[in-house]
């Protein structure tokens, strides 16, 4: 497994590039901006991409899936719960002044439970609603893409529409549930593990991970 990193836009967001080096498939995560950038960038990895998976549809998330999806005629994932999120994304973007082209709308479903399968690569999906309703989490091969939930020192925002402080605190419970090793890819700001944070993220202080207790 090799997994690239990009940090997109005004908002610094960070679009994973995960692939299978044998069979040369490819995800991209969270394309979020930049959407020219990143499709050069894409095809100097040599690889080829085979969808596009969306943790959430907030606006810094999903600005270049119309550049991606315009290269590659791949499918979009999202958690049904975000389409209202992402059929705003216009409206989003107007509320910071960023150019932003609607895409189609996501063509599969996450469900909490879903294997995703990129080559020799298995990912599960786990539905970590909070700082969004269809915020969502995919893990595998020991690490986590976590979107906007968990950071460094840090956890998603609640203060955002359709976001939910109790909602977030019960996926925080599922999420740092995994292996402690577990490398926790954000989507903002740099990566961290699940031992790091659970011994020293100040707002995980009164999480309990699940089965833990």
């Amino acid at each position: 497994m090799k997994i690239a990193g990009y940090v997109t836009g005004m908002f610094e967001e960070n679009c994973y590039v995960v692939s299978d080096e044998v069979a040369g498939e490819a995800a991209v995560v969270d394309p979020g901006a930049d959407g020219e950038a990143l499709v050069v960038a894409i095809r100097d990895l040599g690889v080829a991409p085979r969808a596009v998976w969306l943790t959430h549809a907030h606006i810094d998330h999903i600005g270049a899936v119309a550049d991606v999806t315009r290269a590659w005629d791949v499918p979009v994932y999202l958690h049904p719960a975000d389409m209202p999120l992402f059929r705003a994304g216009s409206r989003q973007a107007a509320a910071y002044a960023i150019p932003f082209e609607q895409p189609p709308d996501p063509s599969v479903s996450f469900a909490d439970g879903m294997e995703l399968t990129l080559g020799s690569l298995r990912f599960t999906v786990l539905h970590t609603p909070g700082h969004a309703p269809g915020h969502v989490v995919l893990h595998g091969h020991g690490v986590a893409f976590v979107g906007d939930c968990l950071f460094a020192g840090s956890v998603g925002r609640t203060d955002l529409p359709f976001s939910n402080p109790a909602d977030l605190e019960r996926s925080l419970e599922r999420i740092v549930a995994l292996p402690a090793g577990t490398r926790v890819l954000p989507g903002h700001g740099g990566e961290t593990t699940i031992a790091r944070e659970l011994r020293s993220n100040p707002f995980l202080a009164e999480v309990r991970p699940i089965g833990r207790r």
